[in-house]
């Protein structure tokens, strides 16, 4: 059997966290969406055992460290089914840009599997599966905008967003997730206003959701990493209406409300920074 599944990135375009747990893990409270830039997972059964991991991606691990790989053992293992795997990666997202591209890839195992195996999970029980991978999983097994809480295992699917452009632009920089998130727990952080980005949202109100976009690691980040800061002031002196970190860094995108500003702000935008994309939300793309 085989099978090749789309793997979107995803955007934060509101990201908060409202209180640490007692054992140290953070309360989430974002809201997220797919966009068009897009990974390709093959999914294929072998007459062995083994797991294997292939990618174009030279530098990505192809053991038990890659998150694909950890999505497909959690898997055979709750359904005891005995078949060998290879998963291979076409990459197009970049690599610990806060797009969530490895998150997206293991949920993608997770769905090609299920469907494969015509094992019936649900998409909560996937979701539950793939929060012991990453907490961007279970967000990745639904794959459209949504409200997410919790340590990522509550997503709530929200309507489709109003028309609009992203423009993302990724500097040359290595974030760690784990040391921005330890800061986070002793930093005063700014907290966006997520209610009115979902109101927003519920409205198809484009200036709303640009007015409350916002992301709780982005100060952490910059502190590290002034150049993100450049690039949001570059973002809407070309002309994106907002511009905001998605994840904990370093991609910053800015949103537009069509494609010929998007297309302009993207050409500005390239000549500062080489690693830039022009896409939309993955549902406007279907």
């Amino acid at each position: 059997m085989k099978m090749i599944v789309r793997a979107p990135a995803k955007l934060n375009l509101g990201l908060d966290s409202p209180f640490v747990h007692p054992d140290g893990s953070i309360e989430w409270r974002m809201v997220m969406t797919s966009i068009g830039l897009v990974d390709y997972v093959q999914v294929e059964t072998i007459q062995s055992s083994a797991i294997k991991i292939r990618s174009d991606a030279g530098f990505l691990p192809n053991d038990r460290r890659n998150l694909a790989y950890q999505a497909a053992k959690l898997f055979l293992n709750l359904t005891h089914i005995k078949a060998g795997i290879i998963i291979s990666i076409e990459k197009h997202i970049p690599v610990a840009a806060g797009l969530g591209g490895g998150s997206s890839d293991a949920a993608a195992v997770l769905r090609a599997l299920n469907e494969m195996f015509q094992t019936g999970l649900s998409q909560k029980q996937l979701a539950m599966l793939g929060l012991q991978v990453d907490s961007d999983v279970p967000y990745c097994i639904y794959g459209r905008t949504a409200l997410v809480e919790g340590r990522g295992e509550i997503v709530t699917p929200l309507k489709k967003l109003p028309k609009m452009w992203f423009v993302l632009a990724k500097p040359n920089v290595s974030v760690s997730t784990p040391r921005i998130i330890r800061r986070m727990v002793h930093t005063k952080i700014d907290h966006p206003n997520i209610d009115a980005l979902l109101s927003g949202i519920q409205n198809d109100h484009y200036s709303q959701i640009v007015n409350n976009m916002g992301n709780a690691l982005e100060s952490i980040t910059i502190a590290n990493h002034p150049q993100i800061s450049t690039i949001k002031e570059r973002l809407l002196k070309y002309g994106a209406d907002g511009s905001v970190m998605s994840g904990s860094g370093p991609t910053v995108f800015g949103i537009c409300p069509n494609e010929t500003r998007a297309r302009r702000v993207f050409n500005s935008i390239s000549g500062f920074c080489s690693e830039v994309y022009l896409t939309q939300p993955e549902c406007s793309m279907d």
